[in-house]
């Protein structure tokens, strides 16, 4: 017995006319709050409110940021601005001073006699030498 796969899932059926269901809902209710401001308020003044209303209605239901809705735009940036920060990091400058100390202490050069023929020994024995050095340990 043979199923048919379903291809094509990630796109939304076209149920009125050239508009997706989500996208009838955001003009449908776009047009309705500008009708209502229209009627309810003086030319001039519903005019500059209708436009803002209509570019977000609009926006909601055609424009997509890096293939994705803009509602789940508008949505992470409420979401951004309403919730906590949280900062793992947060660099913290040196006090001078102790800048000052770590340049003050003269270097001492060590010494590094060749041992062997061999370069691998004589490199391992003078990084030996060089971490006892720093752990401060007498040589």
């Amino acid at each position: 017995m043979r199923f048919e796969v379903p291809q094509f899932i990630d796109i939304e059926d076209k149920i009125f006319g050239p508009f997706t269901l989500k996208q009838f809902i955001y003009l449908t209710g776009t047009a309705g709050i500008c009708f209502m401001i229209f009627t309810a308020l003086p030319k001039i003044l519903a005019y500059i409110l209708i436009a803002p209303i209509a570019v977000l209605g609009v926006a909601l239901a055609f424009y997509k940021h890096n293939n994705r809705p803009f509602v789940v735009l508008l949505e992470s940036a409420f979401n951004y601005y309403i919730k906590g920060k949280l900062y793992i990091w947060k660099k913290r400058e040196k006090p001078v001073e102790q800048e000052a100390q770590e340049l003050a202490a003269p270097q001492i050069p060590t010494y590094v006699p060749k041992m062997s023929d061999s370069k691998l020994k004589d490199l391992s024995w003078s990084l030996d030498v060089e971490e006892r050095r720093r752990s401060g340990e007498v040589l």
